[in-house]
């Protein structure tokens, strides 16, 4: 979706029906309905969801100042490592019954109403989920002047959720064939012949990308890739990887992105 100058520094808030994705991934992974049996459901469950994508699909509206997750936590202890990585705040919800629902959904548009209410520098509320439940909850933003966004899985989401935002990501487009989860080779080593990027080369793909993806255009300017790249990885420094400056860095990885004069700064795509 293309953005407004005026909308460029304003704050995302980003809210994930956290069980919900989950159990999308896992139902189109073991079949419909697997999830929904309690002895599937009340365990420790295997890690599926992706967290820094769709982390790194809100940094691309701007600064992540609100990234809340609902769910019963007790079952999601193999998310701590990628949780606390990408900075998400764990809202506990405990079911009030064995076969009850946690009400996440519920305590989301509750907190999600608020907040834009109490903050004016939320330009963009991403919900992470695909319940008709946020139905309602999409009305209060929009009539807010705000950005709506949502993530959920292809056949766990209601279409008329779907169609109630400013725009909808299904979470499985947010990967590239190459590197969707579950893709992985199992021929064993990697072959010597094959590049491994550098972190600075990963990290200025993934920027550039994101912006072209945003902007819904190839090219993008060359200033805001710096931006995009501190949002990916507040901790990146051009020097740590051989780089005097950010422009020094770009020219040394022209295997990556071309760059050329654009009218009031350089542009950047990716090759």
């Amino acid at each position: 979706m293309p953005r407004h100058d005026n909308e460029e520094n304003r704050s995302v808030a980003l809210y994930w029906d956290f069980e919900n994705l989950h159990a999308g991934l896992i139902e189109a992974k073991f079949g419909e309905g697997y999830y929904s049996k309690p002895d599937n459901r009340f365990k420790v469950q295997e890690p599926l969801v992706d967290i820094q994508a769709i982390v790194e699909l809100g940094a691309s509206f701007g600064p992540i100042a609100i990234n809340r997750a609902y769910c019963n936590w007790q079952y999601y202890g193999r998310y701590r490592d990628a949780l606390l990585q990408c900075a998400v705040e764990l809202i506990q919800l405990f079911p009030p019954g064995a076969s009850a629902k946690n009400g996440a959904d519920i305590k989301l548009c509750l907190d999600a109403t608020e907040d834009i209410a109490r903050f004016a520098h939320l330009g963009t509320v991403i919900i992470v989920g695909g319940d008709s439940d946020f139905m309602p909850v999409s009305q209060k933003i929009k009539a807010a002047g705000r950005t709506l966004i949502g993530v959920g899985t292809r056949k766990a989401t209601n279409r008329h959720w779907a169609k109630s935002c400013h725009e909808f990501r299904y979470y499985e487009s947010l990967f590239d064939d190459a590197a969707a989860p579950d893709s992985a080779s199992d021929d064993g080593d990697t072959p010597a012949t094959t590049p491994v990027p550098s972190p600075a080369a990963e990290l200025l793909k993934r920027a550039v990308r994101l912006l072209s993806e945003a902007n819904g255009e190839p090219w993008v300017n060359k200033g805001p890739v710096w931006h995009m790249i501190k949002r990916l990885d507040p901790t990146f420094d051009t020097k740590d990887h051989g780089y005097a400056n950010f422009s020094d860095m770009v020219k040394g990885l022209d295997a990556i992105v071309e760059v050329r004069k654009g009218e009031s700064d350089h542009v950047v795509r990716l090759r």
